[in-house]
């Protein structure tokens, strides 16, 4: 969808102090009507995202997608790989799609794949877990290590010419970043580096950035607030690391990470401070940081291009320090 940088500059729905790119972002969810829906359970999310397509858009063509399935504990995690044009890559992204745990499947990551895939040069494999609250944590941390197993094992683990990168956004980095966590307490498989958009690190919605962005901005602090209950189910979220990874008593010996921040996010304090505290760790970190943009700005590529911009600047940082 096209869009004019000043579409509905009347409505009082889209904030002032956003960004251009987020506030086209806005500007179209305004003109799909999509503000005007109730999204405060989960059918209603999982219904407003399927309308969603306009605004994320259609991702490039890449050289060959393939459809795999990896055994996991409970039977078949269906994985899509997106294999870029030309030679072997020397990269692969394992990558844990956004949604709040509740939403998101391999079609609707599809763009945000195909985008990583060419903008990166990297093979991509997007990872369909399981979504909450039909079940809960652990379970799609579950399959994401299966799926990682999986995917280093293809690759030839560490003698494979390929680095291998375990990536999400949002609730996806969330999982992205639990499994550099997981795999570090369970002996492997090596992980290369950690690409972690926007992810939800803590359970805390008393955060400056929550009393800042807690609404208007789309994702909104009773959003959240869903999404944790439906995710942590008997967990104490609280309380377990592989959940509020910000809490982990130990980050030291994880993979170097790249960290994007969207500016105008209510997860942007916590986001924050988990790159601070893999820092304070010893773990070499590469912190993106877009002012004005929303939560989600990355994904929403139909009225803007600043996703792929963004995909420009994880590659510079991809040639950074690498694990030891």
């Amino acid at each position: 969808m096209s869009m004019d940088a000043s579409a509905r500059p009347d409505d009082p729905r889209i904030p002032a102090d956003l960004a251009p790119e987020s506030k086209l972002i806005m500007a179209a969810f305004v003109e799909l009507g999509l503000l005007d829906l109730e999204a405060s359970t989960v059918e209603e999310i999982r219904a407003l995202a399927a309308a969603e397509g306009p605004v994320i858009g259609v991702g490039p063509e890449v050289g060959k997608v393939e459809e795999a399935a990896v055994e996991g504990p409970a039977g078949p995690v269906p994985v899509r790989l997106y294999h870029p044009a030309g030679p072997p890559p020397e990269r692969a992204i394992l990558w844990l799609h956004g949604g709040g745990w509740v939403l998101g499947d391999l079609d609707h990551a599809d763009a945000d794949c195909r985008r990583l895939c060419v903008d990166t040069g990297s093979l991509v494999a997007s990872v369909d877990y399981r979504l909450a609250p039909e079940h809960p944590y652990p379970r799609p941390l579950e399959d994401a290590y299966a799926a990682l197993v999986w995917l280093a094992a293809r690759l030839g683990g560490d003698a494979g010419p390929a680095r291998l990168i375990v990536g999400g956004d949002s609730a996806g980095g969330n999982l992205a970043a639990a499994l550099s966590l997981y795999a570090k307490e369970r002996g492997g498989p090596r992980i290369d580096r950690q690409l972690l958009i926007y992810p939800v690190t803590d359970l805390d919605f008393g955060t400056a950035s929550y009393e800042a962005f807690a609404d208007g901005y789309l994702l909104s602090r009773e959003a959240m607030e869903l999404f944790w209950d439906a995710y942590a189910g008997e967990a104490d979220a609280a309380r377990t690391p592989l959940i509020a990874v910000l809490r982990a008593p130990d980050l030291g010996g994880l993979p170097p990470a790249t960290v994007v921040v969207a500016g105008a996010d209510v997860l942007r304090d916590e986001v924050e401070a988990y790159a601070a505290r893999l820092g304070d760790a010893g773990v070499p970190v590469d912190v993106l940081r877009y002012p004005g943009q929303l939560h989600g700005f990355w994904t929403y590529g139909g009225p803007t291009d600043i996703g792929r911009r963004v995909n420009a600047d994880i590659v510079a940082s991809f040639d950074g320090p690498r694990s030891p």
